[in-house]
């Protein structure tokens, strides 16, 4: 299906692995220009002249920024506005926290998982806006976790963070709809990415989880992402989708 993406310009946060390295290669193979990111500057590098090499473009462009620490994703915008000339479309795809009960999560563990998870995201969205009001346009994307609508045991500063920020972006919705920009949330399931192994989840345990009895793939969720940024989404905002393989429990 062609989306109509040829030379839409794109940033996707966390894009050197996992779900925001599909994401990226959904879009490319869509013609989209896109800015990958990363906290570190060698993955970065690695993968941009990666997708160059794959795609046979020069349309793959890199930015480095910590999404822990303050003021980064601005900049990360800017830059991204700045190598592109412009900027149509923001995927903000932030990795997940540690686990942990709500006694045993410290003071600074809540404040470094809000910076993360949370401001990181205002201040993208922030830094996007003026440029998508003026050109009547913008495509806003948060890649977040089913703890969003569903709390997962042991993540409680994801459960209790992302939960607001669905919140935060039907609200947002609402505010810059007539402006042509649309805003909305995805929700991964239990997907093939580095991040199983870190929470020790065996595929066996998740299999029983889900009703379709596998993982989920990453390209699976990145096809709805650039869907969602395109065009024939445009009457599609301020929406909590889930690619779970019907893993959640809820409406």
């Amino acid at each position: 299906m062609q989306l109509g993406l040829d030379g839409r310009k794109a940033l996707v946060f966390g894009s050197s692995g996992g779900i925001g390295k599909a994401i990226v290669e959904s879009l490319l193979k869509e013609k989209t220009h896109v800015v990958v990111n990363s906290r570190s500057q060698d993955r970065v590098l690695s993968t941009v002249a990666e997708f160059q090499k794959a795609f046979d473009t020069k349309n793959v462009f890199g930015v480095a920024a910590d999404l822990n620490q303050k003021d980064e994703a601005t900049r990360a915008v800017k830059e991204a506005q700045s190598k592109m000339g412009g900027l149509d479309i923001l995927v903000v795809n932030t990795g997940g926290p540690a686990k942990g009960s709500f006694e045993d999560i410290s003071t600074e563990q809540w404040l470094s998982d809000y910076q993360n998870l949370w401001i990181s995201f205002v201040d993208a969205v922030k830094a996007s806006l003026p440029e998508m009001k003026k050109n009547k346009f913008g495509r806003i994307l948060l890649v977040t976790s089913l703890a969003a609508k569903e709390p997962l045991k042991g993540l409680t500063t994801s459960n209790g963070l992302r939960a607001g920020l669905s919140g935060l972006c039907k609200s947002l919705s609402n505010e810059v709809a007539s402006y042509g920009i649309t805003v909305n949330v995805i929700l991964p399931g239990y997907t093939n990415t580095d991040r199983l192994k870190e929470l020790k989840l065996t595929e066996d345990t998740v299999k029983g989880l889900v009703p379709m009895g596998r993982l989920g793939q990453p390209q699976e969720l990145a096809d709805l992402v650039s869907f969602l940024a395109s065009d024939r989404a445009g009457y599609i905002t301020g929406q909590c989708i889930a690619v779970d393989g019907g893993a959640l429990r809820s409406f």
